[in-house]
This record gives C-alpha cells, sequence and structure tokens, in this order.
C-alpha cells in the first residue's frame, strides 16, 4: 500500500540545520534508550515532511564515541520517519575522491568497538541481514540528488567505520586500503544497523573533507582544514536535502525494507522479557503488537 514520505535526515559535521524547512520547530522526543543528541527539527519542504537530528547535537558537543545512536534512531521512528538519510564528514582513501568530493556508500567494514549496536538482546533477540545495508531506492534518489545540486558524486563506495576520536595510525589507514575501504568516518555504525533493525530504510551522503594519512608524500590532516572543507560541503549538502525532497515521487510505494524484523524475531513468545518488549515499543512495536 502506497503512503506519505516523512523523511529523516541526520546531519553530521557540518550539517547542522537545513534552511530551506518550512514552519520550522524544535521538538523534545523523548525515548526509552536516553536522550538523543539533540531536540528534533519538524519541518516541511513543499508537501514533503522532515525531521531533522544534528547528529552530534547543535555546537557538535557529543563525540562519535559518546553518541546515542539507539535514542538517535529510536526518537527518528517515534516521530514518524519513513526513511533515513544520513549525511557525514568522511575521510578519502582512493586518489579519484579528493576533497569536496561526494560519495553515497553502499557497503560497510565496522571496526568500532565501544558503542551499543542493537536494540535487541537478551529477552528479545532478533538477527537482521546487514548483507546489503543500505537501501538502494533511497540512495539512488541521493546520488541524483547531490549531483543536481551541483556537488561531484561517486557511487557505490565502501567505509570503514572506526572508533575514533582520535584520526587513523599511517598503518591503519593503509591496512583499510588493502581491506577494499574507499573512505572513512567515525559514526555511520552503528547507525546503519540499528536503523536496518527499526525498519527505517537508509541512505548515507558522504562529503569528502580531507584524504587519510596513507598518502605518504602529503601533510597529515588537521582539523582547522576539516572545518573550512566542511563549510563548502555542507552549502551543496543543504542544496542536495532540498533537490532529494523534491525528486521523491508523491507516494511512497513499500520497501522490502519496511518488514525486515518479520524473519529476524528468534526469542519464543513465552520468554520474551515484558520490560524489553516495552522499550522496543516504537522500533518494533510492528510486529511485537
Amino acid at each position: 500500500m502506497s503512503g506519505k514520505w516523512k523523511l529523516g535526515i541526520i546531519g553530521g559535521s557540518g550539517l547542522y540545520a537545513i534552511d530551506a524547512l518550512e514552519h520550522p520547530e524544535w521538538r523534545r522526543v523523548d525515548t526509552p534508550w536516553g536522550a538523543p543528541s539533540d531536540e528534533l527539527l519538524f519541518g516541511s519542504i513543499g508537501d514533503v515532511d522532515l525531521v531533522f537530528l544534528p547528529r552530534h547535537g547543535r555546537g557538535h558537543r557529543i563525540s562519535p564515541s559518546e553518541l546515542n545512536f539507539r535514542a538517535n534512531i529510536d526518537a527518528l521512528k517515534r516521530s514518524g520517519c519513513t526513511d533515513l538519510v544520513a549525511i557525514s564528514s568522511i575521510g578519502s582513501m582512493r586518489e579519484e575522491l579528493p576533497p569536496g568530493h561526494f560519495a553515497i556508500v553502499d557497503q560497510f567494514i565496522d571496526r568500532t568497538v565501544a558503542r551499543a549496536s542493537s536494540f535487541f538482546g537478551t529477552g528479545m533477540v532478533a538477527h537482521v541481514s546487514m548483507a546489503e545495508p543500505v537501501c538502494p531506492r533511497l540512495s539512488a534518489f541521493a546520488a541524483e540528488a547531490v549531483h543536481a545540486a551541483g556537488g561531484s558524486v561517486a557511487k557505490g563506495a565502501t567505509y570503514l567505520a572506526m572508533e575514533g576520536p582520535q584520526f587513523s595510525s599511517r598503518a591503519e589507514s593503509l591496512m583499510y586500503r588493502q581491506w577494499g575501504a574507499d573512505v572513512i568516518g567515525m559514526t555511520a555504525m552503528p547507525e546503519a544497523k540499528l536503523a536496518r533493525e527499526a525498519e527505517l530504510p537508509y541512505a548515507l551522503i558522504g562529503m569528502v573533507t580531507d584524504y587519510d594519512c596513507w598518502r605518504e608524500e602529503a601533510a597529515f590532516v588537521e582539523v582547522h582544514e576539516v572545518i573550512k572543507q566542511m563549510g563548502a560541503n555542507g552549502v551543496i549538502a543543504r542544496r542536495a536535502v532540498e533537490t532529494l525532497v523534491a525528486a521523491l515521487p508523491a507516494e511512497r510505494t513499500p520497501s522490502p525494507l519496511d518488514t525486515v524484523l518479520d524473519y529476524a524475531l528468534i526469542t519464543a513468545p513465552e520468554a520474551r522479557d515484558p520490560a524489553m518488549l516495552a522499550k522496543l515499543d516504537a522500533v518494533a512495536g510492528r510486529v511485537l503488537g
């Protein structure tokens, strides 16, 4: 059955607001997983409703390792979002992806170690597939939007998610290139995993701010250089959000990702923990009834 789009936008480093949002209103959204990074900004562009969340909070207050990813995704699901577009600053592992370029991510290598990575656990176990971790429909819209907004965009990038907050050592950077990573960042995991568990189709627009330190002849990345590039990238990113929204079909046809939990729950009904089920009311209420 077709329905209405309600697009969640997760803004990363360099994207802390959406200027084109009509009737903007910041609202607090409480979750059973704690507080999200900030209040959520509700509004619309044309006929499409949007919910914007600054991933690090306004003013970039929260470090990647300290983000409450579960609260962020729960809050967006609880707010009625049907799909999520994440926008993140990334480092490049490839010569052909220079600073200022954009990459649409389609695969991840997860090297994070200090983050709660699932809504499920003892009392309600579930296993979702991450073989194809992003939504191809939404990713295609995102790629076209960046191009239409004047950005140079590469499709099909593999994203290495590192713990941070420090940047890579050169040995790590060279190893990640050997693994097939095209870009590197600190925030897409477990964000993409949690979006899948919450049955939210997810796409990631990566904004290249710098080359990672694998280029031996080049100077190491410094934060002030990253911030300067983030500003330029953010202009295109904001324009791309407007373009993407304008390009969405009037009706949202169902996605296979809307129902992934139909095949993911494994705990027998009589063994399920009521306290855990209560925390899952937003992300899994459709299947837990």
